[in-house]
C-alpha cells in the first residue's frame, strides 16, 4: 500500500486589521461635509426667522429700517444737540446710524447664538442634524438684515455727497463684507460660549441684556474714539467691538483714528472667543437636553 504525503490545505489570507486608537469626543468635532448636506435646512431656519419675526405686523420688514433710524434720531437730539459731542466732521445722520446699524448687528448676532439651545430645546430632543447649523442660519439672517440697513445708509450717504457734504469713502470700503465676518464672528463666538453655559446657569440670561446696555458705552457708537476719555482707553482697547465700528466710519467716511494694537487685539480676541465658543458648544450639543 503506497503511502501518499498530503500537504496541510493553506489557509485562507485573513484580513489584515489596523487597531486605532482615539478621544470619544474630539476638541472640535464639526462635519463640513454633514453641514452642506444640510444647507437646506439652514436656508429653511433662514426664512422662518424673517417669516416669524415681523408676521401679522403692518410695516413687516421695514422694521428693519425703522428702529435703527428711530434710534438715530433719538442719539442725534441727546448726544448731538444736547450733550454736544463731536463726531470727527461726519454728519449726525451718517454718524450715529453707522453706530446703531454696527452695534445692533452685534448684540443681535450675540443674542442669536446665546439662544441657540435654550429656544430650540424641542426640536433639538426629538430631530437629528447638525446643531451648528441653527448657529449658522441665525448669523446669515442677522446678516441679510444688516444689509437692507446698509442699504438705507447708502441712500442718506448719496445724498450728503448730493449737497456737498466731504463724505467719501477710500478704496477699503470694499472690505465690508469682511467688516461683516468680522464683527458677526465676533458675536457669534461669544454668543456659543454663552449659549453653553447657560444650560447650566441661567443667571446669565438676565445678565446679558444688562452686559450690552453697559458695553455700548464703552464702544464708539453715539461719539468717536477722539471724543473718549484719555484715561479710560484702555477699556477701549480691551472692548473687541470698537476697531470694527470705527474702523467703518474711517473707510466710508474717511474720518476718525484706530491705533494699529487695538485693530491686533480685536482681531486676537474674535479668533479666541470663536475657539472657545467651538470647543464649549462640541461639548455641550450632546448632553445639554439632560441638563436643561
Amino acid at each position: 500500500m503506497l503511502k501518499t504525503d498530503t500537504l496541510p490545505a493553506q489557509k485562507k489570507a485573513e484580513p489584515a486589521w489596523d487597531l486605532e486608537l482615539s478621544s470619544k469626543h474630539k476638541l472640535l468635532d464639526f462635519n463640513l461635509k454633514e453641514l452642506i448636506q444640510y444647507r437646506d435646512l439652514i436656508w429653511l431656519f433662514i426664512k422662518r426667522d424673517f417669516a416669524t419675526q415681523y408676521k401679522q405686523t403692518i410695516l413687516g420688514p421695514i422694521w428693519y429700517i425703522v428702529q435703527p433710524l428711530v434710534t438715530t434720531v433719538i442719539n442725534t437730539f441727546i448726544f448731538g444737540n444736547l450733550a454736544k459731542i463731536g463726531t470727527d466732521g461726519v454728519p449726525y445722520l451718517l454718524f450715529y446710524f453707522a453706530g446703531t446699524m454696527l452695534w445692533t448687528f452685534f448684540t443681535n448676532s450675540l443674542n442669536a447664538s446665546a439662544g441657540t439651545f435654550s429656544n430650540n430645546q424641542a426640536i433639538f430632543s426629538k430631530v437629528y442634524f447638525p446643531r451648528l447649523a441653527v448657529v449658522i442660519s441665525n448669523l446669515t439672517s442677522t446678516a441679510l438684515k444688516l444689509l437692507i440697513q446698509f442699504a438705507c445708509l447708502v441712500v442718506f450717504w448719496i445724498y450728503y455727497l448730493i449737497i456737498g457734504q466731504k463724505v467719501f469713502p477710500s478704496p477699503l470700503a470694499l472690505l465690508f463684507p469682511f467688516l461683516i465676518l468680522w464683527i458677526g464672528l465676533l458675536g457669534t463666538g461669544m454668543g456659543m460660549i454663552i449659549s453653553s453655559l447657560t444650560t447650566k446657569y441661567r443667571d446669565l440670561n438676565h445678565l446679558l441684556g444688562f452686559g450690552l446696555n453697559l458695553a455700548m458705552y464703552i464702544t464708539p457708537v453715539v461719539y468717536p474714539l477722539s471724543e473718549a476719555p484719555a484715561k479710560f482707553s484702555w477699556l477701549f482697547y480691551l472692548n473687541p467691538v470698537s476697531a470694527p465700528i470705527e474702523l467703518f466710519r474711517i473707510w466710508f467716511y474717511g474720518a476718525g483714528y484706530v491705533p494699529p494694537l487695538m485693530t491686533l487685539l480685536s482681531l486676537g480676541m474674535t479668533f479666541l472667543f470663536l475657539f472657545i465658543g467651538l470647543i464649549l458648544f462640541n461639548r455641550n450639543e450632546r448632553t445639554f437636553v439632560d441638563v436643561i
